[in-house]
């Protein structure tokens, strides 16, 4: 009886074995069934796969061939049933006119999905240059927001990885209220001229990876807002832009904290900001931002390398007093070596009344070729712990009078 059980269990075991994996339900925008052609518009036909692979009861793929497509915009919404791949390996291209959408603020936008895979090699092309001449937001604190290329809202569980945005109108990619959720291998382009094109903004988020990227605009290659907790920068290459940082916080009532940043592995090149933590100057409500942990960080020609900036107002139309209330603590930035394009490399500017706390400033190798002035650093309302940097760049001057508001 052993005996013949045993052979029962082997001979399961086999036919499990033999037994062929089951693959993702491919959903192909240019079958018979969708209708797609490059050329044309595809917003019906991506609508219609994407709606058709959400409803599986299996893992599905929809995928835009090689080739280029119109897309006026779209919004792809979950729950789904199962993990859902959408795989674009040619380009989807914006209406010039940001004035054809419906969702003003949004072209493309992935809402409510858990176990989303966003890849495939190919393009998100915004075609912002129109939208860039007809963007006041440096001068208008009221301003009409332009469409972002890619909103990603309340994802959970998800990958972005192996695609391009380029051009976006405003900022590339928006991630709001996402948890657990990578992105990887990306490119995102756009002129340095082109205003507020953040490559990657991250609000009200936890446990956000972004890896192995390439990140050039005409704004912050990558910001992080408030409510943004557990957020990792890896190996990712910035420039042209405003740098990798923290902020702006403070413009607003009960914005949340923010804390368990980490910038390691990245190289800065040609922009106007290195790595920055930036506070507006007359907050209306206390925040705090701390566990915030920069390292091993390369600048090449970089203005303002290290930054710490509460006086931040880029409309001009702050006031200076009252102060900050974002209390920033708990801050390092260790082993950041290259060059500076600005004598002042070294700038930590904290709010008076509540100090920066616990700063460090560790292995600090910075230099500056240039004809105006020698390298300097500057420290006001902070007392950073400082091991291995020169003196030069270690708070050379500590300023205690009122210093003028920072507008970029």
């Amino acid at each position: 009886m052993a005996m013949k059980l045993s052979f029962l269990a082997m001979l399961l075991c086999l036919m499990l074995a033999s037994t062929p994996k089951a693959h993702a339900s491919v959903f192909d925008v240019t079958s018979a069934t969708y209708g797609a052609k490059p050329g044309s518009d595809v917003s019906t036909a991506l609508g219609k796969a994407w709606s058709d692979a959400c409803a599986s009861p299996s893992a599905s793929k929809v995928v835009v061939p090689s080739g280029t497509y119109k897309l006026k915009e779209a919004t792809f919404k979950g729950p789904c049933k199962a993990p859902i791949e959408m795989q674009v390996q040619g380009t989807l291209q914006a209406p010039a006119d940001a004035g054809q959408l419906t969702r003003p603020d949004t072209w493309v936008g992935f809402q409510y999905i858990d176990m989303l895979t966003l890849s495939g090699g190919g393009t998100f092309d915004g075609e912002g240059a129109l939208s860039w001449n007809q963007n006041d937001c440096h001068k208008n604190k009221n301003c009409k927001h332009l469409p972002v290329n890619l909103r990603f809202e309340f994802l959970t569980n998800s990958k972005v990885q192996d695609i391009t945005s380029l051009n976006s109108k405003f900022f590339h990619m928006h991630v709001f209220r996402c948890n657990h959720t990578t992105f990887q291998q990306l490119t995102i382009t756009a002129p340095d001229e082109s205003r507020n094109t953040d490559g990657i903004h991250i609000g009200a988020s936890t446990s956000i990876n972004i890896t192995h990227s390439k990140i050039g605009t005409g704004d912050d290659c990558i910001s992080i807002g408030d409510d943004s907790h557990e957020i990792t920068v890896t190996d990712v290459t910035c420039g042209p832009g405003h740098g990798i940082s923290i902020g702006s916080l403070g413009k607003y009532k009960e914005e949340k904290d923010v804390t368990g940043i980490i910038v390691k592995n990245c190289t800065l090149t040609n922009t106007e900001n290195g790595v920055r933590i930036k506070t507006f100057p007359d907050s209306p409500s206390p925040s705090t931002a701390s566990g915030i942990h920069y390292e091993d960080i390369i600048m090449v020609n970089v203005s303002n390398p290290i930054l710490i900036d509460q006086l931040y107002c880029p409309y001009t139309q702050c006031e200076q007093k009252p102060p900050s209330k974002v209390k920033i603590s708990n801050v390092s930035f260790k082993n950041i070596k290259g060059s500076s394009f600005t004598p002042l490399a070294v700038k930590l500017v904290c709010t008076t009344g509540i100090p920066c706390e616990n700063v460090e400033l560790t292995d600090i190798d910075l230099t500056y070729g240039g004809d105006k002035g020698p390298l300097t650093s500057m420290c006001s309302n902070v007392k950073p712990t400082i091991t291995g940097v020169t003196k030069a760049l270690g708070c050379a001057t500590s300023s205690l009078a009122p210093l003028p508001l920072s507008k970029k």
